[in-house]
Parts: structure tokens; sequence; C-alpha cells
């Protein structure tokens, strides 16, 4: 079902700075926008009355021809103005109503609603006559804008030097962050005063394979801010296509934060051809934190599904041969005979293996089994194929060729085995950030994907990038990433891509983008571990673009009881790794630990095993960033439901099941922390308890800091299950 209506008013206004207001549709949202006694454009926003952006100015500035070296000019003549930030005057606005409902292929609810007001200003500089338009769509829950510039002879190419987009924020808001970073987004998050941002900033680098940070008070979007009068605002982009990611750049005297591009290697901020316009830049607001995770602006703001036929997309749940690799256990190379790999030319039958390589075609099957037995849909192998004995560290182009396999690992005989269990294999690509190396390959291994029925590939970008000098979120890179999503639905592929941009909602368009990981995933519980308040985050700034495979399901928190040389503890409560699987819902997610863990707590593996990965409805019923999230979730095409609460500090969470369905008792089965848990001491303690409930009842649990719950609620279908169990 699709409901549209455009409602279109045309102002036309000569060279005057007419003030224009415009009203979300439910009124609680204003924005006023103008242009300066220079002709800069400038806008505000206002919720309820309360001030959220003071006025902000709205810009960009070029390369000047003389600065260009890169074979696009910008204009033939010398000293012309090269800003789009001043000199404007108004030639005409258009506002326009939008109300729309669409269906994604999955996500967390069956349906969106799209519902906005929309002002188009269309701006001429007076000097240049260059044309360039802003568009404003004010949501009930927040704003998106972006920058457009019509085809014209005026400027038909032009070099971005710097976008000078700014956000006023009222005050010294408290915030949590990431330092910005051209190359990875994979930092623990610090909460803090703005004002505190420059001192933490100057003392918290944190090491990573790819690191490259670009100011003091820097940091990275999605961005969570909370004014003292309890407003929430979340600060990001939309729809990141042929452009740079937004990093913030914060004034700490006066808390005006601007946009900061990510560079290419000439340090260029973009190479544009007109017609062409920039991502949407977003401000989500509330006075309920609940809100922001519930907001749909992300999606919305991206164009509808570009695919004909999705029918070949499916959520997966999965296993794999990773978290060996990740503590340690085993490891993704074959020998150490051999101090360089050269594609095409080493032969590995002539070497001698380690003995410790994980991705064997025995270690495979027993995966294998495991996800046939417990219903699990695919297995992920790493380091299946050659060139893992010196992938990383040496700048090299022709790294991987992603279609030869370790003599161990027999891809014929693993593809029949998988098939005779039911199970889908997924792919692996580490493109050791060598970029034309993995586009050199990829119609290749894409195919190679299809002959033995892989639906999925996860990609990893791990390094320095190659071409030389680019970065991680560069115009340049950002546009491959892209063309590995649209070259992966070519051959009917999904993409699970790690080390990538983070997600700016481009998995409406390209439902076969079905997970990224673009931030600090489950992984570094091994590395040392994450905050507590990790989990509690993520939800308000990474997954505000798309889901993460943040590979989940720890239950043996003590790293060194698998490899005695890993002395990392997962800071967790094994409820709290049952809880995210609906917390951070994707249709991508892993049961990361060993089988042989799983098997010493099936009755908690009985909530893995059931959890779904796609939702008709979701209700975020608690929430406060770093602190608390409790959410519930129903599985599509079903009756059944989820919930999950996941806590940094000690909380008591009050529920009330009113979401249920009228006149039905379900049995919730309660996956909860003990008494006597502690993310550190005793972090296997819970207890599972049965209860019937219905959308009357009400229930208190206890999270202890680093822990939580989950809930699985099925309708009551035999009144045999009720016996002994105590109605709430």
């Amino acid at each position: 079902m699709r409901f549209l209506t455009f409602i279109t008013i045309t102002i036309l206004s000569c060279a005057t700075a007419v003030a224009q207001e415009l009203f979300s549709p439910n009124k609680a949202l204003k924005l006023s926008f103008s242009l300066s006694a220079e002709g800069t454009p400038v806008y505000s926003l206002f919720y309820k009355g309360k001030e959220v952006v003071k006025p902000s100015r709205l810009g960009i500035e070029l390369f000047s021809s003389n600065e260009v070296k890169f074979g696009a000019e910008i204009t033939k003549k010398e000293g012309v103005n090269t800003s789009l930030y001043h000199n404007f005057e108004v030639v005409n606005t258009q506002n326009t109503t939008v109300d729309e409902t669409w269906q994604p292929v999955w996500g967390e609810s069956q349906n969106i609603r799209n519902h906005y007001n929309e002002l188009l200003v269309s701006l001429k500089q007076k000097d240049t006559h260059r044309e360039m338009n802003l568009r404003f769509r004010l949501f009930d829950d927040g704003l998106g804008f972006r920058y457009e510039f019509p085809e014209q002879k005026q400027m038909p190419y032009f070099v971005i030097k710097e976008e000078r987009t700014e956000f006023a924020m009222t005050g010294d808001h408290q915030a949590w962050w990431i330092p910005g970073d051209y190359d990875t987004q994979e930092y623990d998050y610090q909460q803090s005063r703005l004002s505190e941002i420059r001192a933490i900033n100057q003392k918290r680098r944190q090491a990573n394979l790819a690191q490259t940070g670009f100011s003091d008070t820097g940091v990275q979007t999605a961005l969570m801010l909370k004014t003292d009068d309890g407003l929430y605002i979340n600060l990001h982009e939309a729809a990141l296509v042929n452009y740079g990611a937004m990093h913030l750049n914060l004034n700490d005297k006066t808390f005006v934060f601007q946009s900061w591009i990510t560079p290419d290697a000439n340090g260029a901020k973009g190479y544009m051809q007109t017609p062409a316009q920039t991502p949407w830049r977003t401000v989500i607001v509330s006075d309920d934190a609940r809100d922001i995770l519930a907001s749909d602006i992300t999606l919305n703001l991206n164009e509808p599904c570009a695919l004909a036929d999705t029918s070949w997309i499916h959520p997966m749940k999965y296993v794999g041969v990773w978290w060996e690799m990740i503590t340690g256990m085993k490891e993704w190379s074959y020998t150490y005979d051999v101090p360089s790999v050269h594609i095409g030319k080493t032969d590995y039958t002539t070497l001698k293996p380690h003995g410790k390589h994980g991705a064997t075609t025995e270690n495979v099957k027993k995966y294998i089994d495991f996800a046939a037995e417990n219903g699990f849909d695919g297995v992920l192998v790493e380091g299946w194929n050659i060139g893992w004995e010196d992938w990383f560290g040496h700048s090299k182009d022709l790294v991987f060729d992603f279609q030869t396999p370790y003599p161990d690992f027999d891809i014929e005989a693993i593809h029949q085995y998988a098939k005779s269990k039911g199970i889908k294999m997924i792919m692996h690509h580490e493109t050791s950030s060598s970029i034309r190396n993995y586009e050199r390959f990829m119609d290749k291994a894409y195919q190679l994907m299809n002959q033995y029925e892989y639906p999925a590939v996860k990609s990893g970008y791990v390094g320095n990038i190659i071409p030389r000098g680019e970065n991680h979120y560069s115009q340049w890179v950002n546009n491959h990433y892209l063309y590995a999503i649209k070259k992966a639905a070519d051959y009917r592929i999904m993409v699970n891509a790690h080390e990538a941009v983070r997600p700016t909602g481009l998995c409406r368009t390209y439902p076969n983008l079905i997970g990224n990981e673009s931030a600090r995933g489950g992984e570094y519980q091994a590395f040392g571990g994450s905050k507590p308040n990790h989990v509690c985050v993520l939800p308000f700034t990474r997954l505000i673009g798309g889901p993460m495979d943040y590979t989940p399901g720890v239950f043996e928190m003590d790293i060194s009881k698998n490899n005695p040389n890993n002395h990392s503890h997962c800071n967790a409560t094994l409820a709290n790794q049952l809880a995210l699987y609906v917390t951070m819902s994707s249709p991508l997610q892993m049961a990361s630990d060993l089988p042989e863990n799983y098997r010493r707590f099936p009755d908690a593996f009985q909530f893995i095993k059931e959890v779904a990965l796609d939702w008709s409805e979701s209700h975020y019923l608690e929430a406060e960033p770093g602190a608390y999230i409790t959410v519930a979730r129903k599985a599509k095409g079903t009756r059944n439901w989820f919930i999950g609460n996941t806590a940094s500090k000690d909380f008591t969470s009050k529920i009330h099941f009113s979401f249920l369905e009228p006149k039905t008792t379900y049995v919730a089965t309660i996956y909860a922390d003990a008494k006597d848990a502690n993310y550190k001491t005793n972090p296997q303690a819970y207890t599972i308890q049965k209860i019937l409930v219905t959308n009357k009842s009400k229930l208190t649990l206890h999270s202890v800091a680093g822990g939580g719950y989950a809930i699985s609620l099925f309708p009551l279908t035999d009144k045999a299950q009720a016996k002994g169990l105590k109605k709430r």
C-alpha cells in the first residue's frame, strides 16, 4: 500500500532576502531560512519553541583554477569568486508536502511512513550567475537538507575545497563521540561536554591498522548530543553517494560544528559535474530518547529500491571459522615457509603447512554440522584463499585473487557437504585495502561465488588504501564501496562490508547491502575489551545509518580459556550478549563464539536459535544514550515477539506489554542476569524463567552493569503449556 500527497506552492522573489519558515507536519519543528546581509544562506531550527540549532551558515568553497591540479577547472578566468557561500539572491522558493508509506525488503518495520514538508530555495550568485539550490525536508522528528547544483554553463564542472555547513549548538551539550578520522571508526565512545573534547582527544588516540585524524576537536557522525534541558539531538548524513564522508569540526569556544569532508589524496573534497547534489545533512531531535532510535529519517532520505527483483535477498543467521583466529587460537595463513607470496606463481603444494590454519576442510565441516543441527542459515569461512602469509603491512597491490583456495580447503567438497546439510556458505573477501586489485578480480570472484552457490560475501578493507594516499572515506573510495554493492547485485549476491564507510541508509536503495561493520565491533572483546556502555551508545550513533554486523553471542568472556596467551575479557554478561540480537537489530546476525562454548549453555543458546532477524514492528520501550536500551520487536510473518535490554550500569527496567495482541496469552521466556552476576567476575550467571503475559501485564527486571535481559514471547497454543506457569 502506498499513499502519496503533493501540495506545491511557488513564491518568487527578486534579490530580496525574504525569510522563509517551514513547519513539520505535526508543527513541533520549525525551520527558519534567510540570507544574511552578505547574501549567505542561513538556517535555524526550533523544537516545541526551543532553539535547537542557532542561525547557521551554509555554503561551499571551491578550488580556484590555479589551485586545481587535477584536470578539472572551475573557471577559465582568474580572480573570479570561488565561493558558493555569499553574494546570493533568492530567485524562487517552492513548498511541497509528501505523505507516503513504503515497504523495505527487510528491517525493523514492515511499513515505513515518509511524511515531510519541503522547502526548495533556488539561489543565484549575483556576480557569477552560478546557481545553487537548497532543499530542506522537515519531518516530525527532524530535518534533512542538501545542496543541489542544476546543470548550467556557468559551472559545468567544479572541485570542492571545503563544505561550510554549520550546526550551531545552543550550549555546552553532553556528547557521545569518537574522534574524527579519515580511515577508521573503530573507537570506544567517549561521553563528555563539548568543551572537553579537545583535551580528551589529545590523549586518547587508539592504535589501529589505518588511522588518520585531522583535528583535536574533530568528531565523527552520527553524533549524539543531549542538552541540559533534556533535548536529544543527533547529527548525521544520509544517502552518501559520490562524495566524501562528513565529519564535524567543533569550535569549542562558540560550540559551532562545521562540516569536514574526507579529502582525497590531493586534498579535494569532491569532483562534481552538474547536475549534482550533496548527501543529505540530518538533524534528528526530540525530548524523548526513544524517538531518536525509532527515527526513519535516514532511510526516508535515500532513493527507493533500485533492484527490480529482491526475491534472492534473505536475512541470514550464521556461525563461522572466525573467532578461533580472532582470539589467536588459529591463523588465517597456511604456512611459515614463504617470505612473500606471488599470486599465480607461488606453489603452495610444495610448502609445509604450519598446522594452525583454521579454514581446513575438516574444521569447516564441523561448523557446517553445528549450523545444521541448530537451525542456522550459513557458515562464514575466513582464510580459505591463498595470500594470507604477507597480506598486510607491505602496501602490496596484487595481494589476493579471491579464487584460489589453500591446499587444505576443498571448495568443491565443502560446497557439496554444505548443500547436503541445507547450509549456505558465506564467502570472505579481504582486500587488504587494495581497491584496484579487488576491482581487477571482482567479476571472477563473484562468478566463483555463483558457481558454488555462496549467497553472501563479507568484504574487508583493513590497512591503508591503495591507490596510495587515498583515505577510506573519500569520494573515490566511497564510490568503490557502492560499485561493489551494485556489481554484487548483478550476481544476486548480498554484501557485508567491514572497514567500509559508515552507513547512511543506502540499504534502502540497495537492500543486498545486508550489513556493515564500520565501527568497533564485537571482535574487540578479544582485543582487550570494549566499555560496558559501548552497546548502549552504538544504537544512537552507528546504527542510525543502518544495521551492523556486530558479531554478538560471546558466551565465554574469559578469552584466556580459549587461548592461554590472550588475557582479554569480554565486558558483558551472558544475558547482555543475548539481548544484543534484539537491541542491535540486523538482517545478518552471527553467533560468534565457538560451538563448544554454546554446548556448555544449551538453555541460553536456545534464545539465539529462536530469535528472529526481520521484523514487522519495533517498539522502543526505554532508552537513554550510553545507559540503557529496551526494545520489543515482532518477528515478520509471525505472532512472536522478542525483547532485549542492555544496560551499562545497574538498571531496573519497568515494561508494559501493551504492544501485544489483545485477548491473547503469551508464554514469555525470560533470560536475565542472576542477582550475583557481574560482567567482570561472574558474567555467566543468569536465570531463565517462564511466565504467562497478556497486553495488560507489567514486568520489572533488574540488569546489572554490563548486563541485560532477553525475552521470547510466543502465543499460548496449548493449555498444557500453561501448567505451572504464573500469570503476570
